[in-house]
């Protein structure tokens, strides 16, 4: 391989007669589920989407699960399932997707941003205490990049203070902390089938629990029960309104087709992650990608980060250089993208107005005096800084060949930034 990198005018380092396989591999066996569902007279909550929740419950070590129409609307309802309302208080960390601080506005609560931890991007639980009043009632912690919490600090300050535990596993299907898979830990779990996770019918999420009252809870949002009579036969009762966030049976055919092979693909996700994190080792400017032996990888998404010393010898800012990285990583062959979500620098959070009228935050019941200035995230906005990050060129069905290309592609461009085109 040439060490001129392909930006600079040499040869991309991945050939062309390479491809990377997309996302997800679709077989005979997703094919007779779909075609099951449509040729079946139920198709908004159909046979599959009740099989969906079993087999899922059961996989997962869940008592109660509902299939949602997405990742996010299983998430509110785990801040309804909790008994989280208006005005309420819920700690999340300021580096995620949208998702996990859009759930709690759903439901009139108040997202708290604290920062993060450099090392493994997820919410620092040395933060998490100084972020309680007495208006908090959760905690809700993400499971980011398919690597589980540190989750016995969490939950011993959780208890301390008797707050909820929610647990944003949208990534992490199949990750596991101690031994426990994510989803039982805490009080209430969602998960996402989007297309770009590891487990997908497409779209849809999962809303799980092992409590029944917790559970009862949170489906009284999931559909329009608050404008049926009681003598309807509906089950849910509740002051919130309904939201309709079950999902549909033709997804749910897909998704449960994937759960029955998602073992497999787990473990070949996870182990084509640890192939190219063993060729990736040693690679100058390269922050290794987090996992431990209490946190293994589900093998989700691979993280690239460059080190913030490296921008600063260079004479650039980390954010420059991380896009420069991009550009360099693309024109060798392999896409790479750019991981930039400061939570609380989002407009709705910075002008405090998501329903208008500067509501919730304008309420009576809401305390008048937080503040998401961004000062108060400086980990969460290095890190978003120097991350990029790719999810489909390690999945299945991409194989050695890939890996062994993606690896070269990496340590090429981070062994030669001295190559990219900087302002």
């Amino acid at each position: 391989m040439s060490d001129r990198l392909a930006i600079a005018g040499g040869q991309p380092a991945i050939p062309e007669t390479l491809q990377f396989r997309m996302w997800p591999e679709v077989t005979e066996q997703d094919e007779a589920l779909v075609l099951a569902s449509l040729r079946q007279d139920k198709h908004a909550f159909g046979p599959h989407a009740e099989q969906l929740q079993s087999e899922f419950a059961a996989w997962n070590g869940n008592h109660y699960c509902f299939a949602t129409n997405s990742g996010t609307a299983a998430l509110h309802m785990c801040v309804a399932a909790c008994g989280i309302g208006p005005g309420d208080e819920v700690i999340t960390p300021a580096l995620s997707w949208t998702s996990s601080a859009t759930c709690i506005l759903h439901h009139n609560a108040i997202p708290i941003f604290v920062d993060v931890d450099w090392d493994s991007m997820q919410i620092d639980p040395t933060a998490i205490e100084a972020a309680i009043t007495p208006k908090t009632r959760g905690i809700l912690v993400v499971h980011y990049w398919g690597v589980s919490c540190d989750m016995d600090a969490i939950l011993k300050i959780a208890r301390r203070h008797g707050l909820a535990v929610i647990e944003d596993a949208c990534q992490a299907v199949g990750a596991t902390y101690k031994g426990s898979k994510v989803g039982t830990i805490g009080d209430a779990a969602a998960f996402s089938l989007n297309q770009n996770k590891n487990f997908t019918g497409g779209e849809g999420g999962l809303f799980v629990t092992n409590d029944e009252a917790t559970f009862t809870r949170g489906k009284a949002v999931s559909s329009f029960s608050d404008m049926r009579p009681h003598e309807a036969g509906r089950e849910y009762h509740d002051y919130g309104l309904g939201w309709m966030y079950r999902t549909s049976d033709l997804p749910a055919a897909f998704a449960l087709s994937q759960l029955r092979r998602l073992d497999a693909t787990n473990a070949h996700a996870a182990g084509n992650w640890h192939a190219l994190d063993r060729q990736l080792a040693g690679t100058p400017h390269l922050v290794p990608a987090f996992h431990t032996t209490d946190r293994p990888t589900n093998g989700y998404a691979y993280v690239l980060r460059v080190t913030p010393a490296t921008a600063q010898d260079l004479g650039v800012d980390l954010s420059t250089l991380t896009t420069g990285i991009a550009e360099a990583l693309g024109a060798e062959g392999v896409r790479f993208s750019r991981a930039n979500w400061l939570l609380p620098a989002h407009s709705v959070f910075q002008a405090k107005n998501a329903y208008g009228g500067g509501y919730p935050w304008s309420a009576a019941h809401t305390r008048a005096d937080i503040s998401y200035d961004l000062a108060q995230y400086p980990v969460s906005q290095r890190c978003i800084d120097t991350c990029l990050w790719n999810v489909f060129s390690h999945r299945p069905p991409n194989g050695a060949p890939q890996i062994d290309a993606l690896a070269g592609a990496i340590r090429k461009v981070f062994t030669h930034l001295d190559q990219i085109p900087l302002p």
